[in-house]
């Protein structure tokens, strides 16, 4: 028998145990409850938001008791014209299609990259990570390429800087620098700290800049590298770290200054 529940140990919902759990998505797990396929202390439970205190009940998932699972940290190289979700409802092909029949556990993508956009893309079972990694207060820096259709002067990289307001959110780079440029269009190297819905894309269009190619090229320390386009790798103990330390400094100190 279970120890009896007691009104100090903190309670969750049902869902977000098994998600924290490293199981399934908090979707995934609400739809095993209400098919009955959860238990609590040999009971079925049907309702995805009932109070769980933690470690002092016994959840079991097709009559296997829940054992927090194996964590894994990956990244990928998106390809551009794919998803970052699991399930698209308009039947869009998604990322996951990259880890077809490699036999791994359940993993949520760390961020996202849209549909158009390429490059640095992390997947994880471990949400306390992720939260910790996509917190715009202490998360990493993500840079990224991006090829626009025109030749930003330094005036326009330092606006870039400066920030915008786009219908009341605010909307800046960390850093910009030129790459290189061609007679019509030019690479630039953009750095954000927090990156928002189509950060870059709506930030350069305020500068009749468009985006031909976005690529997120590294994520905090963590460089995309060599990896092929649609190729994934497991992560390893100094990447980790890598990515831990810069969580931990939060970037330089003092912004850079944007480069022409």
């Amino acid at each position: 028998m279970p120890p009896p529940a007691t009104s100090s140990a903190p309670r969750h919902g049902l869902a977000r145990i098994l998600s924290k759990a490293g199981v399934c998505s908090r979707t995934e797990a609400a739809r095993w409850i209400e098919a009955g396929r959860v238990t609590v202390d040999g009971r079925v439970v049907r309702n995805a938001e009932f109070p769980i205190q933690a470690g002092l009940q016994q959840i079991a998932v097709d009559g296997q008791p829940l054992g927090a699972a194996s964590r894994i940290y990956l990244m990928l190289n998106k390809p551009r014209g794919l998803v970052t979700t699991a399930q698209d409802e308009q039947g869009r092909d998604t990322v996951y299609r990259c880890f077809d029949g490699a036999g791994l556990p359940w993993l949520a993508p760390v961020g996202r990259l849209d549909k158009a956009s390429e490059g640095l893309l992390l997947f994880s079972n471990d949400p306390q990570w992720a939260s910790r990694l996509t917190d715009p207060t202490t998360g990493p820096d993500k840079t990224y390429h991006v090829q626009v259709d025109g030749l930003p002067d330094a005036s326009t990289l330092a606006a870039l800087c400066a920030g915008i307001d786009d219908d009341g959110e605010f909307l800046a780079a960390r850093r910009v620098a030129l790459l290189r440029s061609g007679q019509r269009n030019a690479w630039l190297e953009v750095v954000l700290e927090e990156g928002r819905n189509r950060h870059i894309r709506r930030l350069l269009a305020a500068f009749d800049l468009q985006v031909l190619r976005l690529v997120r090229v590294a994520i905090g320390g963590l460089t995309l590298g060599e990896l092929g386009k649609g190729q994934w790798r497991v992560l390893q103990a100094e990447q980790l770290r890598q990515l831990d330390a810069a969580q931990t400094v939060g970037g330089d100190p003092q912004p850079a200054p944007c480069a022409g």
